[in-house]
This record gives structure tokens, C-alpha cells and sequence, in this order.
């Protein structure tokens, strides 16, 4: 069993400006590699305080308020440990198999994220799973945010990774994502182009740039149009660190709520005061970014075949879209 080896403290004084949000997002955006559920259970253990008082994961933190939690700190694991964890699997042969993420999920073991993820799921199913990446990450040829849903990849041989590795670097995988973002383009279809580099302010997070940073290319289509958002198809011609959700975000049209690029701020226009407490009511609906990995398209490394596979929305989009319609 591991054991807590030390304690990480944090204090936060809520700046002037803030608008009144629930606690567990304000710190799940503010703490490192948190999650909401793991912010939840440091206050449902009593190690979260706001102006030395202990508070529910609901309280509304706003301007002035003193924020302070305690995060108990676990050593890495030496070994990633295989678990039995549900998986969605697509489809599976000898080669590789098809997996649909669910939101939540990291992709392999990290800081602060060392059980629960994909790679420990799949070294239980399997134990035949590539290794030309470092340790602790068998098998993955690419990765999703993790509160992305939808589909990847998962290459069980050298051989297989290799040659699906060098269609991402080529741009001939097939990748399409549906989002549901904040307000209405004004041409239908069209192409989001910048470059894409590390914010200097929040390490964390990534930017648009028109002269630094990797090129990034994203098309667009709008699929349907609701009172105050949009649900889109997006298409990756590259595939840079949270491409959909910068790029949308430096077009005014965030991912209705993504936490990080400010998907959770109300753009309604003139409406809002009509639709302030629906749209609420939304945003509980959908605490992540709304963006779902729908369909994966590449050419099978062994067969040389084109596949192409599709994936249903996870029940929060559904719901999400049920109640703009």
C-alpha cells in the first residue's frame, strides 16, 4: 500500500472581478493536474478552508475570499500496475485496438495521476501492449485531454506504433471532433489558422500566436445552431497540446465549459439577463469542455486498409444539446 509522504499547501485570495463560482471548480482550475472529483474529496476530507471556516464544494467563492487546502502527496508508483477498470473498446485485433475515452480519464500515469488511467485499464485487458515509448506509457500512440471524450488508438507491437505514429506525423489521420461552443459563426464552414505556443502567464495553458510557437490548422462546420451556441464538427489537419480549445477560444467561440479557456463565462449577448439561470443550470449539466473525439480514421499498419470508426455523444453531450434544442 502507498503510503503519504508529504503534504503540498495552497492559499488563494479570490481577486477582485471574480465572478461567484462553486469551490471545486475554482481550485480544479487553479491546482495542478487536479480533477474536480479528487478537489471534491480533499473537502469532503476537511482539508479545504475558506476564511478559516470549512465549507461545502458548492460554496460560491467570490472577491476577497481566502482559499486554503492541504494535497496529500504520494509517491510514484516504481511500476504501473495493471486495474480493473471498464473500458469501451471499439474494436480490437492482434495489432492495435480502438478505445472511447470517457471524460476524466488521463490517458497514462503522471504527476498526481498515477491509478485510474488508461494504461492502467489496459494492462489488464491486455499484456501484449508496445513499447517504444518510455515507461509507464505502453501502447499509446496519442492522447486526448482528459476531459475530452472519444476515441484513440492503442498500438499492441513496435511495429504497429511506428507506422501509426508516422501517419500523426504526416496529418493523414482522420480526426474529427463535435463540440458544442458559445455563440454563431458567420460563415458556416471555414478554417481556423494559427500558431500555437506555452502561455507566459499560466504555464498550464496554451495560446494562440501569429508568430510563435508549432502551426496549427483546424476546419470547422456547423452542424446546428441553438439560442445562444453552436454544435460544430472539427476537423484536426495538425495535432498540437489543446488545438481545438485554443483555437476556439481565440475565436471568440469557446467550448461551452471548458474551465481553462473560458468556456464557463457567460456569452449570451443581449439575452442574458433572460437566460442567466438556465444557462446555469447548463454549465452544471457539463463541468468539463463539451468535446467528443467522434471519429478515427488511419490505414491498418498490417492490412494496409482504410478504417474508419464512429462514436456515439457521452450522455452529458447528449443531455447538453437535449436541453438547448
Amino acid at each position: 500500500m502507498t503510503k503519504i509522504i508529504k503534504e503540498k499547501s495552497y492559499r488563494f485570495e479570490v481577486p477582485d472581478g471574480k465572478k461567484k463560482e462553486r469551490l471545486d471548480l475554482y481550485l480544479t482550475n487553479l491546482i495542478e493536474n487536479a480533477t474536480r472529483s479528487k478537489v471534491q474529496k480533499l473537502i469532503e476530507a476537511q482539508l479545504v478552508r475558506v476564511n478559516g471556516k470549512l465549507v461545502r464544494a458548492s460554496y460560491q467563492v467570490q472577491p476577497g475570499d481566502i482559499v486554503e487546502a492541504v494535497q496529500p502527496i504520494t509517491p510514484r508508483p516504481e511500476n504501473v500496475e495493471p486495474e480493473e477498470i471498464s473500458l469501451d473498446i471499439v474494436y480490437e485485433d492482434e495489432y492495435l485496438l480502438i478505445v472511447n475515452k470517457p471524460a476524466g480519464m488521463v490517458a497514462h500515469p503522471a504527476y498526481a495521476n498515477y491509478t485510474g488511467t488508461l494504461v492502467n485499464a489496459l494492462l489488464y485487458h491486455t499484456k501484449k501492449l508496445s513499447g517504444l515509448n518510455e515507461p509507464g506509457r505502453p501502447g499509446i500512440v496519442h492522447r486526448i485531454d482528459k476531459d475530452t471524450s472519444g476515441l484513440l488508438v492503442v498500438a499492441k507491437d513496435d511495429f504497429t506504433h511506428a507506422m501509426l505514429a508516422a501517419q500523426f506525423s504526416k496529418h493523414t489521420i482522420q480526426r474529427e471532433y463535435w463540440a458544442v461552443v458559445w455563440g454563431f459563426f458567420s460563415e458556416k464552414t471555414g478554417e481556423i489558422s494559427s500558431y500555437i505556443t506555452r502561455s507566459k502567464s499560466d504555464r498550464k495553458k496554451f495560446t494562440a500566436s501569429t508568430t510563435e510557437g508549432k502551426h496549427a490548422l483546424t476546419l470547422y462546420e456547423v452542424l446546428q445552431e441553438y439560442e445562444f451556441a453552436s454544435l460544430l464538427k472539427l476537423t484536426l489537419k495538425t495535432g498540437r497540446t489543446h488545438q481545438i480549445r485554443v483555437h476556439l477560444s481565440a475565436a471568440g467561440h469557446p467550448v461551452f465549459g471548458d474551465p481553462v479557456y473560458g468556456g464557463r463565462q457567460i456569452h449570451a449577448g443581449s439575452n442574458l439577463p433572460k437566460i442567466k439561470s438556465g444557462i446555469q443550470n447548463l454549465l452544471e449539466i457539463m463541468p468539463r469542455q463539451a468535446l467528443h473525439a467522434k471519429t478515427l480514421g488511419f490505414i491498418h499498419p498490417h492490412t494496409k486498409k482504410e478504417m474508419i470508426f464512429d462514436s456515439e455523444l457521452p450522455d452529458d453531450m447528449k443531455l447538453l444539446i437535449e436541453k438547448l434544442v
